[in-house]
């Protein structure tokens, strides 16, 4: 004789026999559609979602859930308690104002259809850009760029105030006779026996160029021009005391080029380096990164200073100067 399978018998207090679920089939939550309800009763869930109730056995415990339209009670060992459960982004602690990942990755063109995480080229939304690395040098380190000048532009201003203040000095002295100077009829009496051509116009220009070119230097204004102005008169002044008498004059009584040697040195520095940043130039690129137009202006005033010597003076300053 056959026996029977034993079925299991039914816990105290179940109502309904437990639906077994398919296999396969995921455990639904009160999250997954609000306008399901859920109730736990003595170890039985029932789910009615629809119109449709659907019954499933859960493992007998102390603790009994129901809920229902939102609102979840749960009892422990006899004591009730009623907690509402959260239905919307408020209430969920969650900011409205932030977009959902879908509407963003739609408003991102290209990126709707990729597979994978890598940003799109088009990509419009505002980002920072790497920075820069630090170039290198020749053994490979990151080369800092340091911009501190230290002490550098107080040394360029008292170079022009020493370069421009010379200049305005000997300016005035053939301007006005100031300074036991010569004045306007001593310095062109000066230049016409010193065989200088053309006085009426030298003398004007020799203390334009004194003055004029003395001033700018000082106040550190249009420098290239300016030291260009007084490098080509100092350079004449030169030209003019060593081509007086044969033989290199550099330190000669009575005709000495020392004076004259030294301030076309400093004029030339001062082209080169620029005035600094404690000029009116402060502005310019030439005022702390002299390049190619000091340069020029450099050349320009050598320039000047030569056809200006021969055509107003004539002759061959370098005369007893080595192969001269």
């Amino acid at each position: 004789m056959t026996d029977k399978p034993t079925e299991p018998s039914a816990a105290p207090g179940d109502t309904t026999p437990a639906a077994p679920r398919p296999a396969g089939e995921p455990v639904r939550s009160p999250f997954d559609s609000p306008t399901e309800t859920f109730a736990t009763v003595s170890g039985v869930q029932t789910t009615t979602a629809s119109g449709v109730q659907t019954t499933e056995k859960l493992p007998r415990t102390d603790v009994q859930t129901t809920t229902v339209s939102g609102a979840q009670t749960t009892t422990v060992s006899g004591a009730q308690t009623t907690e509402k459960l959260p239905r919307t982004d408020e209430e969920l602690g969650l900011d409205p104002e932030v977009p959902l990942y879908s509407k963003v990755r739609n408003a991102i063109p290209g990126a709707a259809n990729s597979t994978t995480t890598e940003p799109s080229p088009t990509y419009s939304f505002a980002s920072i850009p790497p920075a820069p690395s630090a170039p290198a040098d020749g053994n490979g380190r990151p080369r800092r760029r340091d911009d501190r000048r230290g002490t550098l532009d107080l040394g360029l201003l008292l170079l022009r105030l020493v370069i421009g203040g010379t200049f305005i000095y000997h300016g005035l002295q053939k301007a006005t006779g100031w300074f036991h100077g010569p004045g306007l009829d001593g310095i062109k009496t000066a230049m016409e026996s010193g065989g200088w051509k053309h006085v009426d116009i030298a003398a004007p220009m020799l203390i334009a160029g004194e003055l004029g070119g003395g001033v700018l230097v000082a106040i550190g204004l249009a420098s290239p021009l300016a030291a260009g102005a007084l490098l080509a008169v100092i350079l004449d002044a030169w030209m003019w005391k060593q081509g007086m008498v044969p033989g290199f004059q550099y330190s000669a009584k009575g005709n000495s080029v020392e004076l004259e040697s030294i301030l076309v040195g400093l004029t030339t520095v001062l082209i080169l380096t620029g005035p600094g940043r404690l000029s009116l130039d402060r502005n310019r690129g030439w005022s702390t990164r002299p390049f190619m137009g000091s340069l020029a202006a450099f050349v320009a005033a050598v320039a000047v200073a030569i056809l200006t010597y021969i055509y107003l003076h004539g002759g061959n300053p370098l005369a007893g100067i080595g192969p001269f």
